[in-house]
């Protein structure tokens, strides 16, 4: 068949799925496709500043990979997609800025330049994924909802330009979303993956932590930090997650997830009727005492009729009277966010800064502190001005080479552990299914947030959960769900996303 110069690809319609069917009908070459999502670049991303570095080696690399085909290797369904990267996470021949002007040169500030990829970085060179470059996020991701105060400016939501984009992983989202990639690698502390897959119609997957390694990448909390995928549809995310997730001995506690990936890949449990017999949970004020708006409700309500229709059991706030709801507590002076985890960032980001090699420009916390003293991020106009309400962050920050030991964070997440297990367990629940936001995207540039339904309590309590979209707001806002379950079900969750997926059509 006759290759496609690289302005007939159609790149608003690929998927893993259809790269590797062009690559082997001879649609397409991945040299072709990446110079394809080049020209969508230059295009598109002065409107949606979705991209700040693009990778110069990557049609070099996709040649390589055309040539290895070529040579009959066999090689993974990952080689040659394109693929973005969030730009806290190490990538070699880039500075990892954070989002934040004094943390890159040409702003003024320092550049951190890794000596070695993080692993999640590593894993998706291995698979072959042709690395484009790195995507746009706000100051030390700090926020769930944008990328405004970012250096390199606003991120713009595709689906919804007048909207928020979510965040912290905006620019992924939008770059996927816009066709500048096939897949997209994101960061989760509270709500950075979820939030902007579901502000731009896409599929996030926030992982049980410990499933995949965060190493090499700017942290907000060891302890609640996880890195996953955001795709245009569940079997891609699925699919990248295989490469993603597995034990790494840069990040111990990844050894919890040894023997925990399913036989046969996170894409095992897909299947349309996945969801029959199925009990499904679904938000009520046991979960969290916040409603939902008139207009979700409306919407969730068709969305209990799909599941239905596809076989799945419904069971009505089963979180009530089971001390859930109570657990969460927004951490002074905000009024949305649960902070309790990130006391540990002092300690955090001194392992972060050791790793990035000896020629760093900061190896240490207190060099970090140095440098950015005068737009200190934990004062009180600091973007985390929150974090000295929390218990052991002042000790944290007085000696950064040791580890907060944070019994309340520790107890917390017990409690969330044992009451999310018991009523799962009482109501024989095989998930639970909530709309993802509980209320219509905000303003861009306003100072209202994304009001999600599960950050906080999935991420205090390191569960995984899977974004999906299921339709829109009267005004084009889109609106998603979220699959929550039992830690590493993850193939099980992306049985049902998938079923639901396929039933929506």
């Amino acid at each position: 068949m006759e290759q496609r110069s690289a302005m007939d690809i159609d790149l608003d319609a690929l998927t893993v799925e259809t790269v590797q069917a062009g690559f082997r009908a001879g649609q397409f070459t991945a040299e072709q496709l990446a110079r394809a999502c080049f020209d969508r670049i230059e295009r598109d991303n002065a409107t949606y500043n979705a991209l700040i570095f693009l990778n110069p080696e990557a049609i070099a690399d996709a040649r390589k990979i055309d040539e290895r085909r070529a040579a009959g290797e066999t090689l993974g369904p990952l080689a040659g997609v394109p693929v973005v990267i969030k730009d806290p996470m190490d990538m070699v021949g880039f500075p990892t800025t954070a989002g934040w002007t004094k943390l890159y040169s040409n702003t003024g500030g320092v550049d951190l330049m890794p000596e070695r990829d993080a692993p999640v970085v590593a894993r998706m060179r291995s698979a072959g994924a042709i690395l484009l470059g790195k995507t746009n996020v706000p100051v030390l991701s700090h926020t769930g909802s944008h990328a405004n105060d970012s250096w390199a400016g606003p991120t713009i939501n595709v689906r919804m330009p007048d909207r928020v984009p979510g965040g912290s992983s905006a620019g992924t989202a939008s770059a996927v979303a816009s066709g500048m990639a096939v897949l997209g690698l994101a960061e989760e502390t509270g709500g950075s993956i979820q939030n902007p897959a579901s502000a731009q119609d896409l599929v996030g997957i926030k992982p049980t932590i410990g499933l995949v390694p965060n190493a090499g990448v700017v942290p907000l909390s060891g302890n609640r930090d996880v890195v996953g995928p955001i795709a245009r549809n569940v079997r891609d995310a699925a699919l990248c997650l295989d490469v993603l997730a597995g034990y790494s001995s840069e990040d111990p506690k990844t050894l919890a997830g040894v023997g925990r990936k399913p036989e046969g890949g996170y894409t095992s449990a897909m299947k349309p009727d996945a969801l029959r017999g199925k009990r499904i949970g679904l938000y009520g004020p046991g979960w969290r005492a916040e409603p939902l708006s008139d207009e979700a409700s409306t919407l969730y309500e068709r969305v209990k009729r799909e599941l239905t229709d596809l076989g799945a059991v419904l069971i009505d706030d089963p979180f009530a009277g089971s001390g859930f709801a109570e657990l969460r507590q927004p951490t002074a002076p905000l009024k949305h966010f649960d902070a309790r985890g990130l006391e540990s960032i002092p300690y955090d980001l001194e392992k972060y800064l050791q790793r990035l090699g000896k020629h760093a420009a900061l190896k240490t916390f207190a060099e970090f502190a140095e440098a950015t003293k005068d737009e200190n991020p934990f004062g009180p106009n600091g973007v985390l001005h929150y974090l000295p309400s929390l218990a052991d962050f002042r000790a944290a920050l007085a000696d950064p080479s040791l580890p907060p030991e944070m019994p309340e964070f520790v107890e917390l997440k017990a409690r969330y552990l044992t009451i999310f297990d018991t009523v799962m367990s009482a109501h024989r629940l095989d998930a639970l299914v909530f709309p993802q936001m509980r209320n219509e995207l905000p303003p861009l540039h306003g100072k209202d947030v994304i009001h999600e339904t599960t950050v906080g309590e999935i991420n205090i309590a390191g569960l995984p959960g899977i974004a999906v979209p299921a339709g829109n707001y009267r005004s084009g806002s889109p609106f998603g769900l979220i699959f929550v379950g039992r830690q590493w079900d993850e193939a099980a969750l992306l049985g049902y996303a998938y079923a639901y997926e396929c039933g929506r059509g």
